[in-house]
């Protein structure tokens, strides 16, 4: 090899202008002279053939136009970890005293370089302060002279060393293993060559809480064998690394809170079952798995697993979700209290996706968030009573019944709605009132019934007023006279205006509503299926009605 060439050429990762690749050959390509370098790019769109030149097999490609041949000088080898980390933070010693070398100082036959020698301690100094290091994308390769960073660098935390030339696992720890403190590791798009076997594992990240390897190959296996060097490992993160088959963790990844599997397509559910025992996994992430389906076979409806114990957010975004089965089954998880599942084909069932939502909240107790949005109280009341209602009459026709003695729903029933019996405990039966079939689809059934009524006259009669809407019914419990000056209301109503905040303060405490500051006149109208917007003396009303509960407000 020539000197511009490592001995260890085969197998290093190689940066030729702004493409990636991995040497795979260096020698003769007849009938050109000199040193070729055989490389499998990255990018295979950036090859010509899979490393066959003329009949002659000189390397192998995964794609059949991953390869090409290249000349050394065109090769950047890269370099070593204290060089990226003084170039990336403007400290490189050594340029700046070659810059200031004419101000030296000559005794006898030696000189001194006195200026120096200044810059040097100063920027020592700075380096020894650096806790968090990021050399992302600086072609670091290699980890330079033997504990020259736990020297120069003792107080390192944290070190991105993502899409860089690092081409093997040892590679990696001869450099983290210089950082006696450790604790974030990102290894991310580094094509690594991890080891076949333990023996060829020597060093332990004892302090090493988050490690990321997305997109760096690596298999599960593989995982399991590195995993004794990360004996207090918090967070892993495995994203787009072709991962299909699993295998239960023995006595590694105990510590393990957080686990990140996104864009790794999974043969099928079940693989879940081999990581559903780790004992402090809070958080699991399979966005783009390609799984449709999970079940916890330990326990039936309405008990709690014994699998991912601790587990409180789980992502399924972009998935093949389409069974209300799967929803079923996350009620099962004792602490599940978050739930991403978007762009699923389950969030396309109902024609309105508020629908859907209030389904998932429903069907799973404990939930707390659902896609990022948190579930108060209010709207987990008016999704488990909309649920119990929806579904009333199928209860009845599989053998429900008010009558405690008589209410047995079928197995079936129970399968699809494990929740339902619980929330009849909760709410008490559904009643045959609540239960009426829709009626069709026409303006006069669409109307929405606005009564009002005074409390300090029970004598009076209530005026009601139809309003275009969906079948809810709003009671606003009127104190005082009031006075619509819209013109939907006749007299005697009237509202003071010095009573005005005062009113809607009490309507504050009573409903979900925002007061703000908006219009002189009153304006009552739907603007979505729950939304009401009232407007009067100067003060703008949002309201949120709901079809269980009378909305009780002074106005």
């Amino acid at each position: 090899m020539t000197s511009s060439v490592p001995s260890d050429v085969v197998g290093r990762r190689i940066l030729c202008d702004t493409e990636y690749a991995t040497v795979r050959y260096a020698g003769s390509v007849p009938p050109t002279t000199g040193l070729w370098l055989g490389v499998e790019w990255d990018n295979p769109q950036r090859g010509k053939h899979n490393g066959n030149h003329e009949g002659v097999q000189y390397f192998k490609c995964d794609h059949p136009t991953g390869g090409s041949f290249i000349r050394p000088n065109k090769a950047n080898f890269g370099v070593d970890f204290l060089i990226a980390v003084k170039n990336r933070y403007g400290l490189n010693v050594e340029q700046d005293v070659e810059r200031e070398t004419e101000n030296a100082l000559v005794i006898g036959k030696k000189t001194v370089e006195l200026v120096g020698f200044d810059s040097v301690i100063e920027q020592q100094s700075q380096l020894n302060k650096l806790v968090d290091i990021s050399v992302r994308e600086c072609a670091v390769s290699h980890a330079g002279q033997k504990e020259e960073i736990s020297r120069t660098c003792p107080n390192i935390r944290s070190i991105n060393l993502s899409k860089n030339l690092l081409p093997s696992w040892e590679k990696v720890t001869d450099i983290a293993c210089q950082v006696q403190n450790l604790e974030s590791l990102d290894l991310s798009e580094n094509k690594i060559k991890f080891p076949s076997d333990s023996a060829s594992i020597t060093c332990t990240l004892s302090k090493l809480r988050v490690l990321a390897l997305n997109r760096t190959g690596i298999t599960w296996a593989e995982v399991l064998l590195c995993a004794p060097g990360w004996p207090a490992l918090e967070e892993l993160y495995l994203a787009s690394n072709d991962i299909t088959v699993l295998e239960r963790p023995i006595n590694v990844l105990q510590t393990l809170k957080l686990l990140d599997l996104s864009n790794n397509q999974l043969i099928d559910g079940s693989q879940l079952h081999l990581i559903a025992y780790l004992p402090r996994l809070e958080q699991l992430i399979l966005s783009n798995t390609g799984i449709s389906s999970i079940h916890f076979p330990d326990v039936g409806f309405g008990c709690k697993t014994k699998m991912f114990p601790l587990l409180q957010r789980l992502v399924v975004d972009d998935n093949k979700i389409l069974q209300w089965s799967f929803i079923n089954e996350l009620d099962k998880l004792q602490c599940l209290q978050s739930l991403h599942c978007q762009n699923n084909p389950l969030m396309g069932t109902e024609k309105n996706p508020e629908t859907v939502r209030q389904l998932i909240i429903a069907k799973i107790g404990q939930l707390k968030f659902l896609n990022k949005s948190e579930i108060f109280p209010d709207e987990r009341k008016g999704a488990e009573l909309d649920y119990r209602k929806m579904f009333g009459n199928d209860w009845i026709m599989a053998g429900g019944n008010q009558n405690p003695d008589k209410n047995r729903p079928n197995e079936e029933f129970l399968a699809a709605h494990p929740r339902y019996q619980l929330l009849c405990l909760k709410y008490g039966a559904p009643e045959e009132g609540e239960l009426k079939r829709q009626q069709p689809f026409i303006l006069k059934n669409q109307l929405l019934t606005l009564t009002i009524k005074c409390p300090d006259k029970p004598d009076q009669k209530p005026i009601e007023k139809k309003l275009p809407g969906k079948h809810r019914k709003v009671v606003l419990f009127v104190s005082m006279p009031l006075q619509f000056l819209c013109g939907l209301f006749p007299p005697p109503f009237f509202l003071s205006p010095p009573f005005a905040e005062e009113i809607w303060r009490q309507l504050l405490q009573n409903a979900s509503a925002e007061l703000l500051r908006g219009k002189d006149q009153l304006v009552l109208y739907t603007v979505a299926s729950r939304i009401w917007n009232i407007s009067l003396q100067g003060y703008w009303l949002k309201v949120t009605s709901d079809s269980h509960y009378h909305m009780m407000a002074v106005q």
